[in-house]
């Protein structure tokens, strides 16, 4: 072949390697290229000693989009020298089961005898039934099964699936793995120079996603080469871009974290702190009205009767917002955070309810006392129907001392303790000496 033949055949194949997209391009054909998750992949390391083992084994990939599952299952099944088949949960069904079967029986069955690995996206989106009928042929070993999951496999992955299947968890990719990524997209010219405050920012906008940050990288590609531009600035990174992409899915773990540590940044009268996480999860796309039935469970739960404001600040907050809307509204929501943060906190009226919600779940079912009963009928008034019942407003203080109000043989139960904060601490006052009455009473 001359020269000019050879010139040909490589710019025909440098024009087709573009036309794919950067993250197929830039996806590692090794397992040392691979870049991140060195806590799994490096020397010595669980799933480096997994793929090292020459034997293939069921395993569960669990992470953030982005951080390189599906590709650690293809390096999977070429380690292995194995079928490669995929199976999308979202899109696939029973039907898609049955066929990978067939392919992987054809497989084992053929002249080379190959093994198979199914590698099932988002396997957390079959049902039971659905993640059943893999169950026999992972036994029989007629393939090998890797599942990947953003969500949590102890409450998404069949407890049968689970424990033939070891879990990898993998973390979010840092910022100098991502920096990593931006720097080889660029050493194949697929971007253009970049500044280093637009990579930074660039960086920020992909949150640990390796997917994120390629697609961003191939957008931005096309947006210089329209308008001929040879290195990307953060202005014109910031224009092109716009608001940022929220950071997470409202239905996915990472918004379960965050409106947790929300929670618990009021529970720990952090102000600073959980008006941070209120922000994030405004920030992440976070539905305003679900923030504020939030705060009402926060005001009711984590500080109760220790400031009885706080429930109807939360209630006067979520009305805020729906009179104001997005973002005036967000304010007063934001305010009620800041409040319910230093409020004096007391979960006792929340303790003494679910103590009281157990007991009744397990107690038979006492009758309620003579005194106690309603008696509108001649006979039941007859039957002694609210014989011996003491009129609260007819004793001295208004209080019957000594009078019992709960079932037989539950006399005396406490349930109720008030903590030594904000208004219980009137509320304590006030118990105990109604107790004392009580006790002196019953003497």
């Amino acid at each position: 072949m001359s020269s000019s033949s050879n010139h040909h055949a490589s710019s025909a194949s440098l024009a087709t390697s573009s036309h794919q997209p950067l993250a197929e391009r830039l996806r590692p054909k090794t397992l040392g290229e691979v870049i991140g998750q060195q806590h799994l992949l490096g020397p010595g390391m669980s799933l480096r000693i997994a793929f090292e083992s020459g034997q293939p084994h069921s395993c569960i990939l669990w992470g953030p989009p982005g951080t390189g599952k599906t590709t650690i299952a293809r390096l999977m099944a070429d380690a292995f020298d194995a079928q490669f088949l995929s199976i999308s949960a979202v899109l696939g069904g029973v039907k898609d089961i049955r066929e990978a079967v067939e392919r992987a029986t054809a497989a084992r069955d053929g002249l080379e005898q190959q093994r198979t690995i199914v590698f099932v996206d988002e396997v957390h989106r079959f049902n039971k039934s659905q993640q059943d009928a893999f169950l026999p042929h992972v036994e029989s070993g007629l393939f090998t099964f890797i599942g990947a999951t953003t969500e949590n496999p102890s409450f998404e992955v069949n407890s049968a699936l689970l424990s033939r299947a070891a879990v990898y968890v993998l973390q979010p990719l840092t910022e100098g793995d991502l920096k990593e990524i931006v720097a080889k997209a660029q050493s194949i010219q697929a971007v253009p120079a970049i500044e280093e405050a637009a990579i930074d920012r660039l960086v920020a906008y992909a949150d640990g996603d390796a997917r994120r940050l390629l697609n961003t990288l191939e957008t931005l590609a096309v947006a210089a080469r329209a308008e001929k531009l040879e290195n990307i600035g953060d202005e014109w990174l910031l224009r092109v871009l716009g608001e940022r992409m929220r950071r997470y899915d409202k239905g996915g773990e990472q918004f379960y974290d965050t409106i947790s540590a929300l929670h618990k940044s009021v529970r720990g009268s952090d102000p600073d702190a959980a008006l941070y996480w209120f922000v994030r999860m405004l920030d992440g796309g976070a539905d305003p009205r679900y923030m504020a039935r939030r705060l009402v469970r926060m005001a009711s739960e984590d500080i109760g009767l220790a400031d009885p404001r706080a429930l109807r600040l939360a209630l006067d907050a979520a009305e805020v917002y729906e009179r104001l809307g997005t973002p005036e509204g967000e304010l007063a929501l934001a305010e009620c955070v800041v409040y319910l943060a230093i409020a004096p906190k007391s979960n006792a009226v929340y303790k003494a309810y679910n103590a009281v919600r157990a007991l009744i779940k397990k107690d038979s079912t006492r009758p309620v006392p003579m005194h106690l009963r309603n008696a509108p009928t001649k006979l039941m008034k007859e039957l002694d129907y609210g014989k011996g019942y003491r009129y609260a407003h007819d004793e001295a203080g208004g209080f019957a001392a000594g009078e019992n109000y709960l079932p037989e043989g539950l006399e005396g139960q406490v349930f109720y303790e008030p903590v030594e904060r904000g208004l219980e601490i009137r509320i304590g006052e006030k118990l105990r000496e109604l107790r004392r009455l009580n006790a002196e009473k019953g003497d």
